[in-house]
């Protein structure tokens, strides 16, 4: 740990990974996402085992779902995006996607928050428009968070990029990150590595990490 001008700078993912500093966030776990996903079954197992072992750390955990709005209330950009997104070329034949109590919406059920873990909504590929999430860590002193979920290309290295520029240390772990399109997952996290303001891990790394709180 790096100590300078009354500051703690953590360099390293065994650094990073104190309760005291660190959260999870589990990034749109939802049975409408995960049926996009060609090995879902595998990256729920991931994301599970990461989320057991921050609970026995003591680490906070936030779930993040992706929230659709209808037609009626959405703006041109949400409409040309899902326009471009449903491959259509009209916006009557748009489909809105994730509409809250949606069966597609709910997270998957082998992921359930505890009373002491917290879940927002948003309508954003990055999870810190217009949610609470950065309000939330500030308050709570986190300066860094682990991030596991889907899609790494869509909405998992927009967060991470956010976040770094609010001051964030991102850590993804990157085989509890599912994608849709798997040679675009790995430019997000090849263009990750290279900004070198996130770290990069896996769970067999981090998970002792988490599970001994730090220590």
């Amino acid at each position: 740990m790096e100590h300078s001008y009354g500051l703690s700078i953590p360099r390293t993912l065994d650094e990073a990974c104190d309760p005291d500093r660190l959260a999870l966030i589990v990034y749109d776990m939802q049975v409408g996402v995960l049926n996009q996903i060609p090995d879902a079954d595998q990256v729920v197992a991931k994301v599970v085992q990461t989320v057991e072992a921050a609970r026995e750390g003591g680490f906070r955990v936030f779930y993040l779902r992706h929230m659709g709005i209808p037609n009626e209330v959405s703006g041109s950009a949400r409409l040309r995006t899902a326009m471009l997104w449903q491959r259509l070329d009209k916006v009557a034949e748009v489909v809105p996607m994730f509409l809250r109590d949606s069966p597609g919406f709910e997270l998957d059920p082998r992921l359930t928050p505890s009373s002491a873990e917290m879940v927002f909504d948003k309508i954003t590929m990055s999870a810190f428009v217009g949610t609470p999430l950065e309000l939330v860590l500030r308050d709570c002193a986190i300066d860094s968070f682990a991030i596991v979920g889907v899609a790494m290309e869509v909405g998992i290295e927009p967060t991470c990029r956010h976040a770094a520029d609010l001051g964030f240390l991102p850590i993804v772990v990157a085989d509890a990150c599912g994608a849709g399109h798997q040679g675009a997952a790995e430019r997000s996290l090849e263009s990750l590595r290279f900004a070198g303001d996130s770290l990069i891990t896996d769970t067999e790394t981090i998970c002792p990490l988490l599970s001994a709180g730090g220590k």
